[in-house]
């Protein structure tokens, strides 16, 4: 779609009231605060329901945070949730503390449609956007009878021949790309009933039959898919339906008055440019150990190195080559390095290829190893290194190809370039107004 976006055709919108529910990680989060800010300067008002760990750093760009449980993602951080993401222990083990994880997140999935109730309740909405984790939100739209939208960071919920569902390998198998989407509204169908007793309980509704209606419910009319997915990175499939959307990445801008920690910015203009190396909210079983494979790589590639401590906690003995930091705005550091090393989490992905340097992805789990293929595929990364098999010889393997490869730095920099002239938070503001009841 056009970049060209007029804001001033949204005058009409001044006052609209725009609830927008997420939940996840901080690359749940962030892109979601971008679009918040695209609709304030449109005229819009603008609250976000998430986790109460995000409400200070959202109330910091002046928009209202509506509390939703943090329990969800303190799960994460648990012997279960470590093991899950770091995928070392065996299949079984992974299985059991998966059914562990689900049992004790179902409550917590409940509780948080009627958190979503009371926001909405509260903020009083015209309209509703909504990550797939918050799936209430198209409920609580029917509810009230205004639109919904559903707002996604990688391709999970509408078919094509083209890829399949991200998280699942491709095949060259007939149909199995389109085939793939339908694992989607067969996971969800686990949630009905939970869903049904929320419609009729909260909201006075009708239950829905299948799966698929637990995101996207008949009641609430065709919603539209908005992918905050760049078209340079994913081309627009000629089979997706008109409702399916791909607007351009939605960046969080940092402010001029950001100040990076000093001890930061004297470890970069003390030489070369760095490679950095971090996995966000990827937790780990032993993040020492995972840091100091990390030291390792970075010392027989020959570089120096940045590692984001992140979520995990990762840290290694202090030296003249390494530095552990705490986390700074991934669009002021990553343009500083000489590549990147990352889980390939939708946010991250996208900053990286922002940042016009090459990515070395080490995919955990769930749409991760899709970003991995798709960064090689653009030939911006070399092959994928999962989680799971990583060695500090074979990632110093990928480090001497990224930062010494001129095709690859080429590719990325191209990338990177285009990636600076997408307005895809304005793309998203035009979808949106769009819909609203006085446009």
């Amino acid at each position: 779609m056009s970049t060209d976006t007029d804001l001033g055709a949204f005058r009409a919108m001044k006052g609209s009231r725009i609830l927008i529910m997420t939940y996840g990680t901080r690359g749940d989060v962030e892109p979601m605060l971008a679009l918040a800010l695209g609709l304030k300067r449109a005229g819009m008002a603008v609250a976000i329901a998430t986790s109460t760990r995000f409400a200070e750093w959202i109330g910091d760009y002046g928009i209202d945070a509506l509390p939703i449980s943090d329990d969800l993602l303190a799960m994460m951080d648990t012997p279960d949730g470590r093991m899950l993401l770091e995928g070392s222990s065996s299949v079984l083990a992974r299985i059991r503390a998966g059914v562990r994880m689900q049992r004790a997140a179902t409550p917590i999935n409940v509780r948080m449609m009627f958190e979503c109730a009371s926001a909405a309740d509260e903020f009083q909405p015209d309209l509703i956007v909504y990550h797939p984790k918050m799936f209430a939100g198209p409920h609580i739209a029917e509810k009230l009878a205004i639109p919904a939208v559903l707002a996604v960071f990688q391709p999970l919920f509408v078919p094509t021949a083209d890829f399949p569902l991200a998280g699942l390998p491709d095949s060259r198998l007939p149909g199995w790309n389109r085939a793939t989407y339908n694992l989607v509204a067969l996971s969800m169908r686990f949630y009905r009933k939970r869903i049904n007793a929320f419609r009729r309980d909260e909201l006075g509704l009708e239950p829905v039959d299948a799966g698929g209606a637990v995101t996207m419910p008949p009641g609430a009319g065709r919603i539209p898919v908005l992918h905050a997915v760049s078209p340079h990175v994913i081309p627009r499939p000629a089979d997706w339906p008109a409702h399916a959307h791909l607007t351009g990445y939605w960046p969080l801008q940092r402010g001029a008055e950001y100040a990076p920690p000093e001890p930061l910015r004297a470890f970069l203009e003390a030489g070369p440019p760095p490679v950095y190396a971090g996995f966000g909210s990827m937790m780990s079983a032993d993040p020492a150990a995972l840091a100091e494979l990390l030291a390792q790589a970075f010392r027989k590639a020959g570089v120096r190195g940045v590692i984001g401590a992140g979520w995990a906690g990762l840290d290694t003995a202090a030296s003249g080559d390494v530095f552990v930091t705490p986390p700074v705005p991934h669009g002021w550091l990553f343009p500083q390095t000489a590549a990147i090393i990352h889980h390939g989490g939708a946010g991250t992905t996208a900053a990286a290829f922002r940042a016009g340097v090459p990515s070395i992805i080490c995919p955990f789990i769930g749409d991760q190893p899709f970003w991995a293929r798709r960064a090689h595929q653009l030939g911006v990364a070399p092959p994928p290194l999962p989680r799971s098999k990583l060695t500090a010889e074979g990632l110093a393997v990928s480090i001497r190809d990224a930062v010494s490869n001129p095709a690859m730095r080429a590719k990325a920099k191209d990338l990177g370039k285009k990636l600076e002239s997408e307005t895809g938070v304005d793309n998203a503001v035009a979808l949106i107004a769009g819909l609203l009841p006085s446009a």
